[in-house]
């Protein structure tokens, strides 16, 4: 027989809200904000959604999600620097 599995438990990077299981879509329900790094410049902001445009190097570029959400990338507070 093997051992049961482990649950997950995720912790906002933002607000300190925790969960078991994962986020739905990466994104704190209870502040709804995840951290977001321009691909072109690097530039990171907070928002729910990333713009269409970066606001420091106004290139239409693709956001990566940079939020830490677990004890491996630092813990809550913190932008995975795995990223």
């Amino acid at each position: 027989m093997s051992p049961p599995e482990k649950e997950m438990s995720m912790e906002c990077a933002l607000c300190g809200y925790t969960a078991q299981g994962k986020f739905e879509g990466d994104i704190c329900p209870k502040c709804g904000l995840t951290y977001w790094r321009c691909s072109n410049c690097k530039y990171t902001i907070t928002a729910s959604q990333p713009p269409d445009e970066c606001p420091s190097c106004h290139q239409k570029t693709d956001f990566i999600n940079v939020t830490c959400y677990s004890p491996e990338c630092g813990g809550p507070g913190q932008i995975d620097p795995r990223l």
